[in-house]
């Protein structure tokens, strides 16, 4: 049956009206699409050129600390966070046009600078860099500061972790010119300036990606809802948040698409939850998208962030929930069924690679499992070991 049928079918039986429907249909439309097929590619991917300069801030980190090296390689880390900072002309100089700063600015500050570290993690998208602290405030000024502009902007309680993409990398323009003035001290040719306006449109060469992680309780549920230790479920938060930015991540790549969706949601947290606890649990799911007390929804729970542009309506919101309940339920029974195959090397990937393929609709239907498991015995061809 046609894919569409099945899902309007199923939008149907929750009671969607016709609107509804073509609300829906747009929301949940499945964008995880590649000219060729992603079950072909070799994983882990390799690394994007960025990896290379953040090994050796990583091993520069051991000597000189790492504040020191993030300081001397992230420009914005010169400024402190202020309001209105990136109107002025020192910041747009620096931070803008990658010139040297003169003014004595007072840098970044940290309430507990020690608990900064930065890692290069190895992820199926191949490696990422991971700046982790472990003090909120801290992690407050590192969002304002590498994805706000030094801005004081509010950052929402349940935000714990971000992936920063396209970030300007001046270090790394600094280096590719001293190595290509050092070619034209030996062949002679062109001057600076004419170099870099064809630097600019090779992005790769000097844009990065990488993730700020803090251990907070993660989407702000408290241990004791989950019934576990504070120091527990700090630890299972950070891994919850980095695998749930790595498969962001694994879809930027693969798929060439990052969203702000349910979908995207529901398999980045089946990724970190299934990490961080070996199993999948609906519940947490649910709880950690403000769904624990359905069909009612929790003021300032993460769905209420993921209801599109423009908002579903109030009615399609309702079949959202709908949608997201019954899938996450749907995929905690598959997991516990297929365990063994998922744990299996390279398992993990075939599953995100599985769940990628489908839409919330069929997800939450009585067809999922068949859907699921027939996806994930596709993924076979493609040498995943990861």
């Amino acid at each position: 049956m046609d894919k569409k049928i099945v899902r309007r079918n199923v939008l149907q039986e929750l009671g969607a009206t016709a609107a509804e429907i073509t609300e829906l249909l747009h929301y949940n439309k499945n964008v995880f699409h590649r000219e060729d097929n992603a079950e072909t590619l070799s994983f882990p991917l390799s690394d994007e050129p960025f990896v290379a300069a953040w090994e050796k801030y990583a091993l520069e980190a051991k000597s000189k600390g790492v504040y020191a090296t993030l300081r001397e390689n992230l420009v914005q880390f010169q400024f402190p966070i202020h309001e209105g900072i990136s109107a002025t002309e020192g910041y747009k100089a620096v931070v803008n046009a990658g010139k040297d700063l003169t003014a004595g600015e007072a840098g970044l500050h940290f309430e507990k600078s020690e608990l900064l570290d930065l890692v290069i993690h190895s992820s199926s998208a191949g490696k990422i860099p991971l700046i982790i602290t472990r003090h909120r405030n801290d992690f407050v000024s590192l969002v304002r500061a590498l994805a706000m502009k030094n801005e004081p902007q509010p950052i929402p309680d349940s935000m714990g972790a971000l992936i920063i993409s396209g970030y300007n990398n001046w270090g790394r323009v600094r280096d590719y010119r001293r190595m290509w003035e050092g070619k034209e001290r030996k062949w002679g040719g062109e001057n600076w300036q004419q170099e870099f306006r064809r630097l600019i449109p090779q992005k790769e060469l000097y844009q990065d990606r990488f993730i700020i992680l803090s251990n907070g309780f993660y989407s702000a549920v408290q241990a004791s809802e989950l019934g576990i230790s504070s120091e527990e479920w700090r630890e299972a938060s950070l891994v919850i948040r980095r695998e749930h930015e790595c498969a962001h991540y694994f879809t930027r790549r693969v798929f060439s698409s990052m969203r702000n969706n349910m979908l995207d949601e529901l398999i980045a947290d089946y990724m970190g939850i299934t990490a961080a606890m070996k199993t999948y649990r609906a519940d947490w799911f649910l709880r950690f998208v403000g769904l624990e007390d359905f069909p009612l929804h929790r003021a300032g729970g993460r769905i209420n962030n993921y209801r599109g542009t423009p908002p579903l309506s109030a009615g399609a919101f309702e079949i959202l929930k709908q949608l997201v309940k019954a899938s996450a339920e749907r995929l905690e029974i598959f997991h516990r069924r297929f365990r063994d195959k998922i744990d299996l090397p390279g398992g993990r990937t075939k599953m995100l690679l599985a769940l990628a393929q489908l839409t919330l609709e069929e997800l939450a239907s009585s067809e999922s499992e068949l859907l699921i498991e027939t996806n994930l015995d596709t993924m076979t061809r493609g040498r995943m070991e990861a």
